[in-house]
């Protein structure tokens, strides 16, 4: 038997919501990303859990133990439980009964098998006890100890039950699969021929899965893998995955952090005309895809800005980064402009004021900051 001894195992909050199922005769059980990151010794975000009563029993021993209970999904068997300002989901076991690509219509099981049946990849089919004794009822163990994502039972019959399980399938192999083994075979084969499914999901959705995929450490091999399929193509236009192995490297090289909007700069395909970005989002992606010089982007909008520019125009070009380029990005987001509105007032005033700033700016940017306050008014 597989036990898992994780620090949230001791989370007070979490043992109290187990032995208030289970004092009431019903089974309580950890699953999904937190059985899973467990096992493989990677950060918990979130505990969900999973029981056979019904969410309106779940709800009422919720009230009888004095612990706030939400309806946050009551329909399809979720009840958040918040103790000690923590939030748990707990969700009733479940089995599909019809799917239509997006989304399912779902009926109560009283067994963790068929709730097992109706999950994406055997990794995240795993439960453990309040006590960490891991259950496997779909022989799961196995391809998480591969580093193999494989889809449950049927890979073509699991997409067809949610298209959006493609760009999962990839966020995953980034994420948690083996680089050197390559994607499950059968996996690869299903998304292919299912691939024009992914046009049937909202822009939010295929949004936040290119975001989780492009966050991984390395996704460059599971990018590759999408754009094989015709995935990428289907999500981003245009879009061309060979610079993205280049940018991986420069971050490592120069111990930058990965960054999804970075990667997605490098992509190209438009991203903000076929995602639905935040405005946030789109800002940031313009400036570092606008092909203006670094050093300019690290002057106007900050250091930040001016290094990932950078990175992205020395992936597409298969150049590396220079120590004294990244200094001459520092230097830039620490100048200020010399010249102000009144040293050329009263000779010039409205739109030509305007334009001769715009055109001393110019000239100092282009010097390398180092005109002075005198040299732009000779």
């Amino acid at each position: 038997m597989t036990t898992i001894t994780a620090p949230w195992l001791q989370n007070e909050a979490a043992q109290s919501i187990c032995q208030m199922l289970t004092d009431a005769g019903y089974q309580a059980w950890f699953v999904g990303g937190c059985v899973r990151n467990a096992l493989l010794g990677a950060p918990v975000a979130d505990l969900d859990l999973t029981t056979d009563a019904l969410p309106q029993a779940v709800m009422a021993l919720a009230k009888a133990a004095h612990i706030k209970a939400i309806p946050t999904g009551i329909d399809h068997g979720t009840v958040t439980l918040v103790l000690d300002d923590t939030p748990f989901e707990v969700t009733t076991f479940r089995h599909d009964v019809a799917t239509d690509g997006r989304r399912a219509t779902v009926a109560f099981a009283d067994n963790m098998h068929d709730d097992a049946r109706r999950r994406d990849f055997t990794m995240n089919a795993l439960y453990a006890g309040p006590d960490g004794q891991v259950a496997d009822p779909l022989g799961g163990l196995p391809d998480l100890r591969a580093r193999r994502v494989r889809f449950i039972e049927d890979a073509d019959q699991r997409i067809k039950e949610d298209y959006l399980r493609i760009l999962r399938f990839f966020r995953f192999y980034a994420w948690y699969g083996d680089p050197s083994d390559g994607p499950d075979r059968a996996g690869l084969a299903a998304c292919a021929a299912n691939v024009e499914g992914v046009q049937s999901l909202s822009a939010e959705r295929v949004t936040a899965e290119m975001l989780k995929l492009l966050g991984a450490p390395d996704p460059a091999p599971a990018t590759a893998a999408f754009a094989s399929t015709g995935g990428l193509a289907q999500v981003l236009p245009g879009a061309q995955a060979g610079n993205l192995a280049v940018l991986v490297h420069l971050e490592q090289e120069n111990g930058i952090a990965p960054d999804p909007l970075r990667r997605l700069a490098v992509l190209g395909g438009s991203p903000v005309d076929h995602l639905r970005l935040s405005r946030e989002q789109a800002r940031k992606l313009a400036q570092i895809s606008s092909g203006e010089l670094p050093t300019t982007l690290a002057y106007r909008f900050g250091f930040q800005t001016g290094r990932d520019a950078l990175l992205v125009q020395s992936a597409a070009l298969g150049q590396a980064i220079m120590a004294e380029v990244l200094d001459a990005l520092k230097h830039a987001a620490g100048q200020v402009f010399p010249l102000k509105a009144a040293d050329l007032m009263p000779t010039l005033s409205g739109p030509a004021l305007g334009a001769a700033l715009q055109q001393a700016e110019a000239r100092w940017i282009a010097s390398g900051f180092t005109l002075t306050k005198a040299d732009l008014l000779d």
